[in-house]
């Protein structure tokens, strides 16, 4: 009896380990992109301060309400990437503002103090627009427009930065050795997770179609 017990015990263990790999085949292309959104639920993602900012609706997470930031904390390359490429299929409504936070980690309180900030942001009171790295490299014109998907893509391989928005590139930027960031000390490149920013409860923003390519 106690062998037929260990016997069914270790199926059950191959077939959830079988499960969980034939999952993350499925949430990764052939070209090496991997989904960290499933447009179903936030599993794998973890909000700060204000969770209630973060819902998901018809496939995207809607982001609107008090300050939060929602950080990826899943499974694929145990959430800290290095040299990648990031996607995502973004919309903003008029006079809102968000980010896409990368080589951050996870922060309970305040605006990430790790890591860079891609500006999202087409019409907000801040003049500083989207594809910006923020306070890094500021961008005065929106390439973008509200209410309009457009796709944030950001390419990070060494020292090297690029942000490109509908395929257009905006930033081009290759960070100093040794750079000394006076007001954001953690503004540098080094290795971590992602994260999308809830700026306001005015601000409305839409995320789907989130993805990374980790690169060598």
């Amino acid at each position: 009896m106690k062998k037929v017990v260990f016997a069914l015990m270790v199926a059950a263990l191959f077939l959830g380990c079988r499960t969980k790999k034939d999952a993350a085949q499925q949430n990764t292309n052939t070209d090496g992109w991997i989904s960290l959104f499933d447009g179903k639920t936030l599993d794998g993602w973890k909000a700060s301060e204000t969770p209630g900012t973060f819902t998901v609706k018809d496939g995207m997470i809607v982001v609107h309400g008090k300050r939060s930031h929602l950080f990826y904390v899943g499974p694929v390359h145990n959430h800290n990437f290095k040299n990648f490429e990031f996607k995502a299929d973004v919309m903003t409504t008029p006079g809102s503002n968000s980010g896409i936070y990368f080589h951050t980690e996870y922060q309970q309180d305040g605006w990430p103090k790790k890591g860079y900030e891609s500006q999202i942001n087409n019409s907000h009171s801040d003049w500083k627009r989207t594809s910006g790295l923020y306070d890094v490299v500021n961008i005065k014109d929106a390439p973008a427009k509200d209410n309009e998907w457009f796709t944030q893509h950001i390419i990070v391989q060494g020292k090297h930065i690029i942000v490109q928005t509908n395929g257009k590139t905006i930033v081009d930027y290759t960070e100093p050795e040794n750079v000394v960031r006076k007001d954001w000390p953690g503004r540098k490149l080094s290795s971590g997770t992602f994260a999308l920013q809830g700026h306001d409860p005015k601000s409305i923003v839409y995320y789907k179609n989130i993805m990374v390519k980790p690169l060598p």
